[in-house]
């Protein structure tokens, strides 16, 4: 039995299953997931290692088109994305996969000058931050 607290799973309500499929479902499986669910409304991918797993649903229940990231609620979702080559690669190619680098300007530092991560958003409004481990960082800190 897993320790009280850890994350279990995250489900996200989207508007469009197919559109969110094609750009979450490279992203997280790229992160190391792997699909574990599949139905009319619904798909999810899960990591082997700690069973977390990320839930799409288009709900009939939606209320709304576009997730606002600004809104209270969920703002963004962060990941560990392996090695700084590893973050740069998945950045070179989030664009193909239905993902737009935020904060160009200010990337791969938007964070701050210790905090070397990028951040995306696809066409539905939602945000990931794919944070780079850090020599002497191991992933769990």
């Amino acid at each position: 039995m897993p320790a009280p607290g850890p994350l279990h799973h995250i489900e996200l309500w989207v508007p469009n299953l197919i559109r969110a499929e094609a750009a979450w479902g490279w992203l997280l499986t790229t992160l190391g997931a792997t699909p574990f669910q599949s139905w009319e409304h619904g798909r999810s991918w899960r990591w082997a290692e700690d069973g977390v797993y990320v839930v799409l649903e288009q709900s009939p229940a939606l209320t709304g088109d576009r997730h606002d990231r600004c809104a209270p609620g969920l703002n963004h979702l962060a990941f560990w994305a392996g090695t700084s080559a590893e973050l740069d690669a998945l950045v070179a190619d989030a664009t193909d996969h239905g993902w737009t680098l935020m904060f160009p300007e200010q990337h791969p530092f938007a964070g701050g000058p210790e905090h070397r991560a990028a951040y995306l958003a696809d066409a539905d409004g939602y945000e990931v931050e794919l944070v780079a481990i850090q020599a002497g960082q191991n992933g769990s800190s």
